[in-house]
């Protein structure tokens, strides 16, 4: 028949890939797994949920050909090039059924390399390669009079049985079988007989040889070499339809979700409805698609192929290409204004998430210029009369740019792609993957219709410009976002790739600019050089070098006097932290000196000269008219932002004014964000806590408490002190360039652990690690000021996320599990 194009279907739809060094040669699929078997001989196994590898079994010597899942999900086939069928049980035994030891291909003699050379002698064969994994199974041979020579004069490409309960042509059950001869043939199973196999009917229909066969009720259909799939009616055993499909061979063919799926030798999917129209196609592989399977998971119609370039891709063939579905992954770069509109997009995008879920839903307008707050209210069903529980989750729809320049994002970094367990583009870990999570956790709990409180969510697309506008605005809607009894975010990462996270302190920051300029225009230095001459940038060095001695300490008058002492619980915390990681991972060095790095980048403030510019070209022996310098210094909890800006301008000052220069000095605080310290011991921290335990399971170590057991106290003249400086590690070296799956599962052979067990304490138990960090988020302190609760940070993401950095992205295991902890949260926290 001649098709007609639908519409087509283009690579939004690939929701995963998987990357194997072999090729993919046959899939099969459960409810919870997927399996492939692959040219080298193994069978791999990956969750049909994050699509991280589970097992890789040595199944075969030689390539797996063929996969097939028992209908109750209990027993696994394989057949190999090696001419040996396996068995397994869900208990990993594996029965072995292959030829007789003296038919088995392997030790057939070969007319050349077994043939005898000088002497008389034949070469000897080289040892054979260790058996397979067999798990203590049985192990059968097939006798030779149970082999049915020259089935077909050709190649057997392609079986499959057939049930045929509404068809009584055949009986209840046959053999289906397609070869390199080009015929088809129907066998009648004799169950008496041991199963024994007698040809029913040969189907012809020329010469191209059958590669590929499936069925669909009475409709058998089959992939040729010459690129028609053939349709029969096995009711009449007749030819009804002939589609030309390719100029290539059809390599693979499966229906579901109401239609036909082919996979040519080119790498070409073509979807077919059950009219025979062609629906949507698409290039798939580079090369060849060697196997396909359909299936559901999480509600979406899956389409699964895997090609000769090694990669098992995993299609979501129930959309339609133009449903914005990956509009919350385009480009909302704050920081630049010819991305304005495609910020206000991906806000409209979240607002109309938030209104399909059923939520109330306002975009609150900032300054001219400005991102919007997308503000979202679910109303929890709660209990008459008495007034509900509010929690307010609190992200942003913003990012930094990525515009490759480089090209070192390995895809498109604004169109989101899935890749061996990990979601990859701008956004998916800072901060939509985590905001994405919290909404369909709440909606999930509306569906179910066990919500009992309000969640509000604040939503700002400022958040990577310092948060631009967003107090003004809360201030301004405080009335409509009502009061507040607890404050939740997820905006930052684990200490490594393996242990949970909980964060209760961050660090606060002042930024400023520095500027010296002359009276002057640029000069040459050659010829109006001279030490009579004040020069703006030798100024400028001047009064930076006094911010800060050669051992790194602040010289800010009074800088330390408000910073918290290290009490005897903290210390021991960041000693539980520390032994932690080295005990995961021995080549992070000494846990006493990782202590002190962490204590270093946590709870002590730090300095920084971002950058110093001029206004002579680069390169040139120009003095320059002006200079200017670009610095930040961070606070820790008890320093203010204000006292720390006004000590800065006046220290600033006063090293301007002895230099007795004539040039002039300008400081502005271009951006300032308080430091925040939250209270691990309180009842947010502590449900957070059992949530992240009941979803990630035991965590695979004993260690004591991360925690101090109270709050430090604020104490007016506690002294801070002084440390020689050291050698640190950075968030890179804590990760290790880190790019394995993460231990943090369950652990069948660990203690499980009972919620009331979680108290702060000193007994080994298994927990989150309780950590701060040097990074700084203007939103949080804000917020618990301004409405009075307490607010608590959940990282959802691994530190090799690289977030700001090329080649973003998040592990589906941690986006799933933090949606089921924001649903613990929001479901368990009110009742407490």
């Amino acid at each position: 028949m001649s098709e007609s194009r639908g519409e087509v279907l283009d690579e939004s739809t690939l929701f995963h890939k998987i990357k194997n060094e072999r090729s993919i040669l046959a899939l099969a699929v459960s409810d919870a797994r997927l399996f492939a078997g692959t040219q080298a001989g193994e069978i791999l196994v990956w969750s049909l949920e994050t699509y991280e590898r589970i097992d890789s079994i040595k199944a075969h010597h030689r390539s797996v050909l063929s996969l097939y899942l028992s209908s109750d999900e209990g027993l696994l086939f394989s057949s190999g090039g090696d001419a040996i069928v396996n068995v397994s049980g869900p208990d990993g035994n594996i029965t072995r059924v292959k030829l007789m030891s003296s038919r088995h291909p392997l030790n057939r003699n070969h007319r050349f390399f077994d043939s005898k050379g000088p002497g008389g002698a034949p070469t000897p064969r080289p040892a054979s390669p260790s058996q397979p994994r067999s798990h203590d199974g049985k192990q059968l041979e097939i006798d030779k009079t149970d082999i049915l020579q020259y089935a077909h004069n050709g190649y057997t490409y392609c079986m499959l049985l057939f049930v045929s309960a509404e068809t009584a042509v055949f009986g209840d059950e046959v053999l289906i079988s397609g070869g390199g001869d080009g015929t088809i043939k129907i066998w009648a199973l004799d169950a008496e007989d041991g199963g024994s196999i007698s040809e029913l009917r040969n189907l012809e229909s020329g010469d191209d040889s059958v590669l590929t066969l499936t069925i669909d009720g009475a409709f058998l259909y089959s992939g040729r070499s010459g690129g028609d799939v053939n349709v029969w009616d096995l009711e009449t055993c007749q030819l009804v339809r002939r589609i030309e499909s390719y100029q290539v061979d059809v390599l693979t063919l499966c229906v579901g979700h109401g239609s036909i799926f082919s996979g040519s030798a080119n790498g070409l999917v073509k979807q077919f409805s059950p009219g025979y129209e062609c629906l949507n196609e698409w290039q798939a592989h580079d090369q060849l698609i060697l196997a396909s399977i359909v299936t559901e998971q999480r509600g979406k119609r899956i389409y699964v192929t895997g090609g000769n370039d090694g990669y098992v891709t995993i299609w979501d063939v129930g959309r339609i290409r133009h449903e914005p579905t990956e509009a919350a992954f385009t480009d909302n770069v704050s920081s630049k204004p010819g991305y304005a509109q495609e910020c206000r997009r991906g806000a409209s995008w979240l607002r109309n998430l938030f209104k399909n879920f059923g939520a109330d839903t306002e975009m609150l307008g900032a300054a001219e210029s400005r991102n919007p707050v997308v503000f979202a209210q679910f109303r929890g069903k709660g209990t008459p009369g008495k007034k509900r529980k509010r929690t307010l989750f609190y992200g942003h729809y913003d990012v930094v740019p990525a515009e490759d320049k480089q090209r070192l994002w390995a895809s498109d970094p604004f169109e989101m792609r899935g890749l061996n367990g990990y979601l990859y583009g701008r956004g998916v870990s800072d901060n939509k993957g985590p905001v994405l999570a919290a909404i369909f956790a709440v909606a999930e709990l509306v569906a179910e219709k066990t919500l009992s409180s309000d969640v509000v969510f604040l939503i700002e697309g400022e958040e990577e410009c310092g948060s631009r506008g967003f107090q003004e605005v809360i201030q301004k809607n405080k009335d409509l976002v009502g009061d507040v009894d607890w404050i939740l975010l997820a905006n930052s990462y684990w200490l490594d790739d393996e242990i949970p996270c909980l964060t209760y302190g961050l660090r606060g920051v002042v930024h400023a600019t520095v500027t010296i300029e002359s009276g002057r225009s640029n000069l040459h230095s050659g010829v109006d050089g001279s030490q009579r001459i004040n020069e703006a940038m030798k100024d400028l060095i001047g009064v930076l070098a006094v911010l800060s001695s050669n051992d790194g300490l602040i010289k800010i008058p009074g800088f330390y006097d408000p910073v918290l002492r290290l009490t005897p619980s903290e210390d021991e915390a960041y000693t539980a932290i520390s032994k932690a990681l080295v005990r995961r991972d021995p080549e992070r060095g000494d846990s006493h000196e990782l202590a002190e790095q962490l204590k270093g980048r946590w709870r002590e403030p730090s300095l920084t000269i971002h950058r110093i510019i001029n206004s002579g070209p680069p390169g040139s022996s120009v003095i320059p008219h002006s200079a200017t310098a670009t610095i930040s210094i961070r606070l820790v909890p008890n320093q203010t932002t204000a006292v720390i800006s006004e000590a800065l301008k006046k220290i600033l000052r006063a090293a301007f004014t002895a230099l007795k220069t004539p040039n002039q000095l300008s400081i502005s605080i271009d951006h300032a964000a308080e430091p925040w310290l939250g209270d691990p011991g309180n009842k947010l921290f502590r449900t957070l806590e059992e949530a992240v335990i009941d979803v990630w399971g035991p965590l695979g170590h004993h260690r004591r408490g991360s925690v101090p057991t109270a709050k430090s106290p604020l104490k007016e003249n506690a002294k801070f002190p002084v440390h020689a400086r050291s050698t640190l590690g950075t968030s890179a070296s804590l990760t290790n360039g880190s790019d394995h799956h993460s231990q943090a599962t369950a652990d069948s052979s660990s203690p499980p652990v009972s919620p009331k067990s979680t108290r702060f304490s000193a007994r080994p138990l298994w927990r989150p690690l309780f950590i701060r960090e040097g990074g700084s988020i203007p939103a949080i302190r804000f917020l618990e000021q301004e409405f009075q609760a307490p607010a608590a940070h959940l990282p959802c993401g691994q530190a090799s996320d690289k977030a700001h950095l090329d080649n973003e992205r998040m592990r589906l295991s941690n986006l799933y599990k933090s949606k089921d902890i924001f649903k613990r949260i929001f479901r368990d926290l009110p009742l407490k």
